[in-house]
């Protein structure tokens, strides 16, 4: 019988990295506004803020 593992799956890419991020109150509103209009999570948001750094001009 296959053994059976417990909890969620493990993923391709796990996200096991933690930054703490200290905001203004108008930083923090700006990414809630984006993130309310994008339909995600605050991390998410700031995660495609990372990833939009990293588009060529």
């Amino acid at each position: 019988m296959p053994e059976r593992h417990r909890g969620r799956p493990s993923l391709n890419n796990p996200k096991n990295m933690r930054v703490d991020v200290r905001l203004t109150d108008e930083e923090l509103k700006m990414l809630d506004k984006y993130c309310q209009r994008a339909g995600v999570s605050r991390p998410q948001g700031l995660r495609d803020g990372i990833k939009a750094l990293n588009v060529k001009k």
